[in-house]
């Protein structure tokens, strides 16, 4: 029987896939690490008790790479390039979602519009982060292996989504809320498609390396696509309502460090 459980299983006991969906994970939280120091370093003067947050935040998904990067190296692998068709990060920024990098590079101070394009990115790729980590949480939390990284991990993804729904309504309560709907609605509806695509891929990849037969390659890609069909019509709209987070201030600490897993 087919199971998200079962799925991640298989990958888990394979070096090969496991190496990749590592290489994978890593590659994007990096990248989403070095574009939140590059917005920390330009956030407008009116925002700069914001920036303290999203250095945090930066630091959260740097450590998020070195963690996926010391599990491979804990079981004596090395990181595997990753496909272009599975990079998230990078087809997210080609489908206008976010601040361009070519922004990011230049030493020009950021607009507080900007600042509203950063957090409506995040709010909706955090969400899915928050949920992808507690499906993982669910099934391996306690797993020798990989629960400790998962349950850090997971606890991280929940402090950004509560981040992104304080500051959010902040800045809605503050005269931005239009603003903040047209842009979350346009990144949720744009954001699943770039979703779809990837799993599409990942599992793509994953099917040839682990040897699945079409027909189990088939239902997987039929699942993929329904789930999308359901996110196209209203599953969007979780990515976009906002209400104040139990956990407030949830990145107004210190990030905390990558544990050793040696």
């Amino acid at each position: 029987m087919l199971s998200a459980k079962s799925l991640f299983q298989e990958i888990l006991d394979s070096d090969e896939s496991f190496a990749l969906f590592c290489s994978i994970a890593a590659s994007g939280e990096s990248q989403g690490g070095w574009e939140n120091a590059r917005i920390a370093t330009l956030v407008p003067r009116s925002e700069r008790a914001l920036a303290p947050k999203i250095t945090r935040h930066g630091a959260d998904e740097d450590k998020h790479g070195r963690i996926f990067t010391a599990l491979m190296t804990k079981r004596g692998l090395t990181p595997v390039p990753v496909p272009p068709e599975t990079d998230y990060t990078m087809l997210l920024e080609k489908h206008g979602i976010g601040l361009a990098h070519a922004k990011l590079t230049r030493d020009e101070p950021l607009t507080v519009r900007d600042i509203v394009i950063y957090l409506a990115h995040s709010r909706v790729t955090e969400q899915r982060a928050s949920e992808q980590m507690d499906l993982l949480r669910k099934h391996f939390a306690d797993h020798p292996d990989i629960g400790r990284a998962v349950r850090m991990i997971s606890d991280d993804e929940d402090n950004h989504l509560a981040y992104c729904h304080e500051e959010l309504l902040r800045l809605a309560y503050a005269g931005h809320g239009r603003d903040i709907q047209r842009t979350l609605r346009a990144y949720a509806l744009a954001e699943i498609r770039v979703h779809r695509d990837v799993s599409l891929a990942v599992m793509d990849h994953m099917g040839r390396i682990l040897g699945w037969p079409k027909a189990k390659s088939a239902v997987l890609a039929a699942g993929i696509h329904a789930v999308y069909a359901y996110e196209r019509l209203v599953g969007w709209r979780r990515m976009v309502t906002l209400r104040a987070p139990e956990r407030r201030d949830a990145l107004g600490g210190p990030a905390t460090t990558a544990p050793e897993f040696a």
